[in-house]
This record gives structure tokens, C-alpha cells and sequence, in this order.
């Protein structure tokens, strides 16, 4: 008999003896009663439940049933909340189910005809609660013409495509008409034929007789005496024009790992990335070194792994809308690994902690060992931090916190099986950084209709390694609901890239003292700033024995701008903190960008 049936059967018999009614739970099993040793208490549970919402359909009319998928493995569900989400910025309750299919139903006809979002939060018998990500519908009690969107980005021939909901049995004509962004002249698009099939009509358009620009578009539907015209779908940016790159020298003679990069520029779309190739002197078999998809647009390249000889290098340019553009060839550069080379890699800008340091070394009678060593910014005092035998690369551990605070050069140093010595080029002005108060992770989480789209009840949470004076962050700041501002700015303006969306936070129209979130992503559109009304809130979390102040910001209303996109792919952001909040003492915060833990998501 398998071992825990036959404890269940004695705790079983035990009761027996004892005159109790016996119970027993599937959840672990946590603590139990010293005065009270005959009773036994059902393990808490701590899982939340797991629940996706249905799609009712593209479109909806009158009265629809409303469903998603609930389960709970441990106490079982206690209710399913149904809400919607429209152009109010609010989740707005429909109906709450409290049985089994965690049903109902949404009478539209209250509604008034447009896109809603809709979600569902299960809560279990224990009290813990999950949120579902949010299901888009189109509620088309009456005709209603949606534009499907193009793209941020658009060159070219594009595609265009309107459908019509709750038009009944009458038959519409439908055109596609555009503005300058934010303008009220709207046009027929030229050389634009719409083809009508049932209720959706598609249409090519020809953006190449346009200026490049922002525009808005929107299709107009017509039968008879009826007209209705779908809601905008603006700063769609047409991009014809092609990107300028420039490939940068690598050097006449290469060996062992070496940096190749390029300098591109794109007034419109932006640049999407760069891929950097090579290829043998005088040939066109060009073969990826790297791609690179964010500034700088640089790369470290093993030049172990080409075959002696001549090389030609070339940079292809992309950017956001598909254009592209390759660079003049750097031609005739020599790879020659017969020759001893040593590289120290760069170990970051800041370096908090256990820091790993690399080097890359080629030596023609062998490598004997490599040396990695620092010495104080421009000081020429060099310590070795550790000795390395094997191959290429060598990497060794180094605990900062063993040296002061500060700047401080690295450097590699290869000796030769034969004894001959080669010294690295040195890598600067790396600021040891370990500062007792810092940023510790940044986390946003999705509160509104769209993932991957920045929108009110989205939250933003900066966390610290210990407590931050609230008033240091800004002066009528006490930890309780403040009014501020959330800006995000597209990356271009900042000199970066169009996926170095940044993002601050003011109050009455200065920065406040949190430094900047770099998002690594598209969010707004190209050259232009996004503002939310938002509320700042300060809390302390305890982790071990240290006490963590948390900063939430929750976005509101959107206050200026508006041309947000929603973004398809995953990134981590990076926080760079103020160096002007500080903690409980006076004590200055560490300035170290923190990358955003745990797994990749759309963050917003």
C-alpha cells in the first residue's frame, strides 16, 4: 500500500478513536495545534487562480453572453467579475457570476457603438484574485465602419482595409480619405480604388505621391442617405525615403576581436537596425558579422574565426518602414591572426558587486596566461585582479566592492608561451559604484485595454534597495497620492533611436528626482511626446531584513499628445536613478542603471 494512503488511514483511525469527524485538505501542510492535538486544520491556500476571458466575437449586437475559462486548483473559485473598457479610461463593472459556467449576460443595446475592452478577474474561496489580459470587440448595434490600421509605419504600395458592422441589408459605397496629422482638410487618397466584398472594402494605396509625414486616415461609408465615418487612426507615418549610413573603418589590420560598427541617420521612421557584413576582398559573398537594432550601432567581432587574408566591410541600414540602405565598402582591410593580439572587453559603465571581466587573446606561440588588471582613472597604477590560463575568451569574477568608489581604467596583459608580453588597449573611465542606496528593479504592469500600448491604469513601480526620503524625490512629496505628470518621449528626440522611448515624471513642469526609464521599445510615435496625468505614491516593502521603498506611479487621463503605438515585441527597460534622491540620512542614490528583472513582457 503506497506510503500516504496509509498515513491518511491512520489519521483516519486516530479520529475514530477520538469520537471526531475527520477532513482532510490536498493543500501542504503548514502548522498545527499544540493545546488542540486532536484537531486538524485545513493548509492555507496561496495560489491564485487562473482565468482567460472569451472573445464574444469581432462585433456585437443587443444582448451577448459573456464566458471565459476559471479554474482553481486548491479552495475553487468564489466569483467571476466581468468589466469593459471604453474611451473613458475606466474598467466599468458588467456582471459578476457566482456559479458554475462563470457566465452572463451584457445587454450592448446600453452601450454606445464603438471599440470596448473586455476582462475578467476570478477570485477564489481564499480571497487571492487574477485579472485576465483584456479581449477587444466592436459593439455595432447600429452601421458603424471600422478602419483597420496600416502600421505605424507605411511605404510604398499599402494595403487598406474598412469593414462595416450593423449595417443590415443596406449597400454602401466606401472611400478612404487622409489629413496631415492633426489637420481638418481631409482628402480622397489618390490613385485609390476600393473594392467592396459583403461588408469589407479593401483599397491600395500608392504613398509615394505623398510628402513623407505624419497623416491621419479614415474611411467614409455611404447608402443612400445614411453616412457614417469610422474614428481616426492617425500619425500613420509614410516613409519612402531611404536611411544614409556610413560604415566606420575597422582598422587596415585586424586581429583577434575587434569592434565593427556604422553611423546611420533617418529624419522619418527612424532607424530599425544595422547589420554589418563582410566579405573577401573584391567579391560580392557577403556573410552577417552582426545585426545590431539600437544606438549605438556598434558590434564585437572574432576575427579568429576568417581565414587570413583581405576583407571588404559594408553596413546595411533599415529603417522603421522598411526602407533600406547599404554603405560604401571600407575595402582591403587585412585579417591576420598569425600575429599576437590581446583585447580587454568593456565591462560596463558601471559596475556594482561581482563584475565579470573578459579578454580575448591570439598569440603565435601559444598563450601562456592573461592578465586582467585595473588601476584608478588615468593613474597608470596597475593591479592585477586575476591571472588566466586555457583559451580565448578568459573571464574571471572580480568583486568590486573590494576597491573604493570611483573610476577606474582595465587593461589585458598576454604573455607568450615564448615570453613575449602584449598589453592591451586600455578601457577607460568605468565608475565602480557601490553605493548603499541604489535603484533595484523597475516593473510595469498592464491596467488598461491594450497590451503592449501605454493607457491609463497602467502602473509603473520603481523599487530601492533602502528608504528613500520622500521629500528628496520632490520637495511637496510625503509618500501619500501626489499629482504628477508622466512624460514619454520618442527616443529620436534624445538623440537615441526610435526604440529608446524614454520616460520621466514632473510635477507643475519639472522633472522630478527619479531619473529616467529608458522603455527599449517603440511606444510613441515618431518625434513626439506623450503625456499622462498620473499619481506617485511611495511604500515601504520589507525584503530580509531591509526595508525597500517602492514608488508607484498609476497613469490617469491623458493630458498632451496622444500618438502612442502599441508594441508587438518584448524588452527589459532600464531605470537610470537620480542622483539627487536620497535616503533617510542625507545619503546621495547611487546614479547605476537598473535593468527590469524577471521574464520578458510587453511591460505596459
Amino acid at each position: 500500500m503506497p506510503r500516504a494512503r496509509v498515513l491518511l488511514l491512520a489519521v483516519a483511525a486516530l479520529a475514530t478513536v477520538l469520537g471526531m469527524t475527520s477532513s482532510f485538505s490536498s493543500a501542504s501542510f503548514t502548522s498545527q495545534s499544540t493545546n488542540q492535538p486532536a484537531v486538524f486544520t485545513a493548509a492555507a491556500d496561496w495560489t491564485p487562480p487562473t482565468i482567460t476571458m472569451n472573445s464574444p466575437g469581432t462585433a456585437v449586437s443587443g444582448t451577448v453572453a459573456l464566458t471565459s475559462t476559471a479554474s482553481d486548483a486548491h479552495s475553487g473559485l468564489a466569483s467571476v467579475l466581468y468589466e469593459y473598457y471604453a474611451s473613458s479610461g475606466t474598467w466599468t463593472t458588467i456582471c459578476t457570476s457566482t456559479v458554475s459556467p462563470w457566465s452572463c449576460s451584457w445587454d450592448t443595446t446600453t452601450r454606445t457603438d464603438g471599440s470596448y475592452a473586455l476582462r475578467a478577474t476570478a477570485t477564489d474561496k481564499a480571497g487571492n484574485v487574477t485579472v485576465s489580459d483584456p479581449v477587444s470587440t466592436m459593439v455595432a448595434n447600429n452601421a458603424t465602419v471600422v478602419l483597420s490600421d496600416p502600421g505605424s509605419y507605411v511605404r510604398g504600395s499599402v494595403s487598406l482595409s474598412a469593414t462595416i458592422y450593423g449595417g443590415g441589408s443596406l449597400v454602401y459605397t466606401t472611400i478612404f480619405e487622409y489629413a496631415v496629422s492633426g489637420g481638418t482638410t481631409w482628402k480622397t487618397l489618390p490613385l485609390c480604388s476600393p473594392v467592396g466584398v459583403g461588408q469589407t472594402f479593401t483599397c491600395t494605396w500608392n504613398t509615394t505621391g505623398l510628402t513623407s509625414g505624419s497623416y491621419d486616415l479614415r474611411a467614409v461609408a455611404t447608402a443612400g442617405s445614411t453616412k457614417v465615418t469610422s474614428a481616426a487612426v492617425t500619425d500613420v507615418m509614410v516613409d519612402n525615403t531611404a536611411p544614409a549610413v556610413t560604415m566606420t573603418d575597422p582598422g587596415a589590420t585586424l586581429s583577434g576581436t575587434v569592434t565593427l560598427g556604422a553611423t546611420t541617420t533617418d529624419a522619418d521612421s527612424g532607424v530599425g537596425q544595422v547589420v554589418i557584413q563582410y566579405a573577401p576582398n573584391g567579391t560580392s559573398t557577403w556573410t552577417t558579422a552582426c545585426t545590431i537594432g539600437s544606438s549605438p550601432f556598434t558590434c564585437r567581432f572574432d576575427t579568429t574565426k576568417l581565414a587570413n587574408g583581405k576583407y571588404d566591410f559594408r553596413a546595411v541600414s533599415t529603417d522603421n518602414a522598411g526602407n533600406s540602405a547599404t554603405s560604401a565598402s571600407v575595402t582591403g582591410r587585412t585579417v591576420d591572426n598569425t600575429v599576437s593580439s590581446v583585447a580587454m572587453e568593456d565591462p560596463g559603465a558601471y559596475l556594482t558587486g561581482t563584475v565579470n571581466l573578459t579578454a580575448t587573446a591570439t598569440a603565435r606561440t601559444g598563450v601562456a596566461s592573461v592578465a586582467i588588471q585595473r588601476s584608478p582613472n588615468g593613474a597608470g597604477s596597475w593591479t592585477t585582479v586575476c591571472t588566466l590560463t586555457g583559451s580565448s575568451p578568459f573571464s574571471c569574477s572580480w568583486a568590486s566592492t573590494s576597491t573604493p568608489d570611483g573610476l577606474y581604467d582595465f587593461r589585458a596583459v598576454l604573455t607568450e608561451t615564448g615570453g613575449a608580453v602584449t598589453t592591451s588597449a586600455v578601457v577607460s573611465s568605468r565608475r565602480v559604484d557601490n553605493t548603499a542606496l541604489r535603484g533595484v528593479d523597475a516593473q510595469a504592469a498592464n491596467g488598461g485595454a491594450t497590451l503592449g500600448r501605454i493607457e491609463a491604469n497602467d502602473s509603473l513601480t520603481l523599487t530601492y534597495t533602502d528608504t528613500v526620503k520622500p521629500s528628496s524625490v520632490t520637495p511637496t512629496f510625503t509618500g501619500s497620492a501626489l499629482a504628477v505628470q508622466v512624460r514619454i518621449r520618442d527616443g529620436a528626440l534624445l538623440g537615441l533611436t526610435s526604440k529608446d522611448d524614454t520616460l520621466d515624471v514632473l510635477v507643475g513642469g519639472s522633472v522630478v528626482n527619479l531619473g529616467s526609464v529608458n522603455l527599449r521599445e517603440d511606444f510613441v510615435k515618431s518625434s513626439k511626446t506623450t503625456v499622462y496625468n498620473a499619481t506617485m505614491t511611495a511604500s515601504t516593502v520589507v525584503v530580509g531584513s531591509a526595508n525597500r521603498t517602492v514608488i508607484t506611479l498609476k497613469l490617469g487621463s491623458l493630458s498632451s499628445g496622444g500618438a502612442v503605438r502599441t508594441v508587438s515585441t518584448a524588452q527589459n527597460m532600464v531605470w537610470t536613478p537620480s542622483t539627487n534622491a536620497t535616503d533617510l540620512f542625507g545619503t546621495a542614490s547611487s546614479g547605476a542603471p537598473v535593468t527590469e528583472t524577471g521574464t520578458l513582457d510587453k511591460d505596459f
